[in-house]
């Protein structure tokens, strides 16, 4: 049975609980990040720090745990559960008050939640094959770029993608892609150019996907900041998203059309062989 962080303490699944007048449940007041696990280490520890304090920093909250003790936290938790490949989810909210929109005052002492899950990251039956998306409207709220843990519109649009036969969903807003659903977009033109959404509050700026330009960049790939339409993608030679969770992932149909050769391309498979090889070096 897994250890469960809950505002400082380690307790099993059936004893972690928080309060039903937390803010997270009543109001997804809250603020999450998700950090990968290879080889018993930690990905990309301190990008996903410092977003924490950015998302954090956007909706006026202030984080009470210093970067040291949450770096303590997440290593307890590997040991505890004995995690060697998966996730650690982090969750933090402002708080358990009385229910009301306006914010409890600022000494309310604020719920940190953490907990640990085994995936298999390296070794995914979906990067063999490749994803199959749809595009569907975007219908988040404007702040995109703030992790919060509102996500039932994005739940709804993968649920819609499956129910359609594909595995994940893209999302427009006036006829161009922003994102998918859990991860960021890119397409690979017939020249070779990777193309993905500059950053803006329309989408979230990733922390894999920082990494993943480098590796590019460091290939002495052409990359291009911008958006682009549902048809440039079918039109690409190939197509991939990133994520802490997925890394780099092929994707080989968009609504129901095969991009490229219909099969994982060379760039998204070298990116995420890259990507794996450093995040092994630099893990933590």
């Amino acid at each position: 049975m897994r250890e469960i962080y809950v505002n400082g303490q380690y307790l099993s699944e059936e004893n972690a609980k928080v309060s039903v007048f937390d803010r997270g449940f009543l109001f997804a007041d809250g603020i999450y990040e998700v950090t990968s696990v290879l080889d018993g280490r930690l990905i990309d520890f301190d990008g996903h720090f410092e977003r924490l304090e950015r998302s954090m920093a956007a909706i006026e909250m202030k984080l009470d745990i210093k970067k040291e003790a949450l770096l303590e936290m997440h290593r307890q938790l590997l040991v505890r559960n004995s995690l060697n490949e998966g996730l650690i989810y982090l969750q933090v909210t402002r708080g358990a008050a009385e229910r009301d929109f306006a914010f409890p005052p600022v000494n309310t002492k604020k719920t940190i939640v953490a907990f640990t899950q085994e995936k298999s990251l390296i070794k995914s039956k979906d990067a063999k094959r490749g994803l199959k998306i749809i595009t569907l409207e975007d219908m988040r709220w404007g702040m995109c770029d703030v992790k919060t843990v509102q996500l039932l519109y994005p739940s709804l649009a993968k649920m819609q993608a499956k129910s359609q036969g594909a595995d994940d969903a893209w999302l427009m807003r006036d006829g161009l892609i922003t994102e998918g659903t859990s991860n960021n977009a890119y397409i690979v033109t017939n020249e070779g150019v990777i193309v993905t959404r500059d950053l803006s509050p329309q989408i979230l700026s990733g922390i894999t996907r920082k990494a993943v330009l480098q590796c590019a960049k460091d290939l002495q790939i052409k990359i291009e900041e911008r958006a682009f339409t549902p048809e440039e993608a079918a039109n690409a030679k190939e197509a991939f998203v990133t994520s802490a969770t997925t890394f780099v992932m092929p994707v080989i149909e968009i609504d129901g059309k095969a991009i490229g050769k219909g099969e994982p391309g060379p760039i998204a498979k070298k990116l995420r062989e890259i990507y794996i090889e450093e995040s092994l070096k630099s893990a933590i």
